[in-house]
C-alpha cells in the first residue's frame, strides 16, 4: 500500500537543479560537509559534473534523473537525485527490479531535517512518475557508487566506492527506510603467502594443461574488454540488482578505464582455449587524487598523469570478478579463481608495492564470492546498504 507524502520540514526549500550554478553548488557540497573528515576522498570535480550530464553519460539513454538540492535562506543544505532506469524496471522483482521501481541517491545532509525534506521531495517526484517502490542510494547506478556505508567510516573508500556521513543511516531509518541488500568489501593482507590449502590448489592448477590464465593484452584492448564483458554478463546476470550494459556503456566505460589498465592486474582464464572467467583490479586511485581537492586543472592534470606511469600504491581493488555460469559453484571454478588472485598479488606486491587488497563489493548473498574470500583469510572491512520504502 503507498504511504501518504512526508511532510516538508518547516524551513527548508527543495528545488530542482536548473543552471550551472546550481549545479556546481550540487557538486560542491560533499566538499564542505566532509572537510573534516579524514577518511573523505574528494571526487573529481570533472568527473561528477560528467555523471551528472546527459550527452556525456551514455546512462540517461535510458534513464531519466531530477538533481535536488535543499536551502536554508540562501545556504545549500543538501542534495540529492531522483531517477527511474526502464532497464532497472525490466528487471524481475526477485532481482530488483519491476516496473515500479525507482532510484534515489547522491544523498547528502547537513542535519535531519534536510535528510527529512530531501526524501519527501525525491519521493514526490518518482511517484509523479509512476513509482511505488523508493530504493536508494544510486549514485547513479548499480555500476557507480551504490549503497549507503553503514559500517567501516573509519578509513578511506577505495576507488569507485562511496563515503558517508555516518548520521545518515539514522535519516534514512526515520525516513521509513528498511535495509532491503548489505554489499560487503573484504580486506586482505597480500604481502603474506595465501593459505597452504589454496596454495595446492594452485600448484594443481597449473599443471593442468586444460588451463591457461593470462594477462590482458593492452594492445588488443577492444578485443579483450569484449572477452571480459561476455563473461561479466553471463556470470552476473542472475545477481541482485544486475543491470546489463549497453553498447554506448562499454564503450563510454572502456574509454575510461583504458588509461589505469595495467596487463599485470587482469587475468583473463580459459579452459581448452575458451575464456570462461577474469579477474579485473585497479590499483587504488583515490590514492593517487586525494590531494588534488577535485580538481585537475591547472596542476593536478600533470601530476595524476606521472603518478600513472609507475603507480605506487598502498591499496588494490577488486572491483570486477566473474566465471561463466554453467561452472559456477564447481571445483575448478575455485581453482581458476584461486590462480588469478594469486597471480595478481605477486605482480601487486612486487610492481607497485602494493601491501593490502580491497576485494569488493560482494553481495551478501552470494555464497560462490564469499566463499573465496573467507578462504583466503579475508576480513569484512566496509559494508555498505541499499534500502528500500513503498510510496
Amino acid at each position: 500500500m503507498a504511504l501518504a507524502p512526508a511532510p516538508v520540514p518547516a524551513g527548508v526549500r527543495v528545488t530542482e537543479v536548473r543552471t550551472r550554478a546550481e549545479r556546481t553548488a550540487f557538486v560542491n557540497l560533499p566538499f564542505r560537509l566532509y572537510a573534516d573528515d579524514a577518511a573523505w576522498v574528494p571526487p573529481l570535480r570533472g568527473e561528477v559534473h560528467a555523471l551528472l550530464t546527459p550527452g556525456r553519460n551514455p546512462w540517461f539513454e535510458h534513464a531519466t534523473a531530477a538533481f535536488l538540492i535543499a536551502r536554508r535562506g540562501t545556504r545549500v543544505t543538501g542534495r540529492i537525485s531522483a531517477q527511474v532506469d526502464r532497464l532497472v524496471q525490466a528487471m524481475p522483482v526477485d532481482q530488483g527490479g519491476g516496473s515500479d521501481v525507482g532510484h534515489w541517491g547522491m544523498f547528502e545532509a547537513e542535519d535531519p531535517e534536510t535528510a527529512a525534506a530531501l526524501i519527501a521531495a525525491a519521493e514526490d517526484w518518482l511517484r509523479r512518475r509512476g513509482v511505488r517502490q523508493a530504493m536508494g542510494p544510486f549514485s547513479l547506478s548499480v555500476w557507480d557508487e551504490p549503497g549507503l556505508l553503514v559500517d567501516g567510516h573509519d578509513h578511506p573508500p577505495t576507488v569507485m566506492m562511496g563515503h558517508h556521513l555516518p548520521a545518515y543511516e539514522s535519516y534514512l531509518t526515520a525516513a521509513g527506510y528498511t535495509g532491503v541488500k548489505d554489499l560487503y568489501c573484504y580486506e586482505l593482507d597480500i604481502t603474506e603467502d595465501l593459505p597452504p590449502l589454496i596454495q595446492r590448489i594452485i600448484t594443481s592448477g597449473e599443471r593442468n594443461g586444460r588451463i591457461t590464465v593470462r594477462k590482458v593484452d593492452r594492445r588488443r584492448f577492444a578485443e579483450e574488454a569484449a572477452i571480459i564483458l561476455g563473461i561479466l554478463n553471463d556470470a552476473w546476470s542472475d545477481n541482485w540488482g544486475y543491470v546489463p550494459l549497453t553498447d554506448a556503456e562499454i564503450a563510454h566505460a572502456g574509454k575510461k578505464l583504458k588509461p589505469v589498465v595495467f596487463e599485470d592486474l587482469i587475468m583473463i582464464a580459459e579452459v581448452e582455449g575458451e575464456p570462461v572467467a577474469f579477474m579485473m583490479t585497479l590499483p587504488d586511485l583515490n590514492e593517487l587524487t586525494a590531494d588534488l581537492n577535485g580538481r585537475l586543472f591547472p596542476f593536478g592534470f600533470a601530476k595524476l598523469l606521472w603518478r600513472l606511469r609507475k603507480p605506487r600504491v598502498r591499496t588494490m581493488r577488486v572491483p570486477l570478478m566473474g566465471v561463466v555460469k554453467r561452472m559456477q559453484a564447481t571445483r575448478l571454478a575455485s581453482q581458476l579463481a584461486f590462480m588469478m588472485i594469486e597471480y595478481i598479488r605477486r605482480a601487486s606486491v612486487a610492481n607497485y608495492g602494493a601491501t593490502r587488497s580491497e576485494i569488493g563489493w560482494i553481495l551478501e548473498d552470494n555464497q560462490g564470492m564469499r566463499s573465496i574470500a573467507h578462504a583466503l583469510k579475508t576480513r569484512i572491512n566496509k559494508t555498505y546498504r541499499i534500502y528500500q520504502r513503498s510510496i
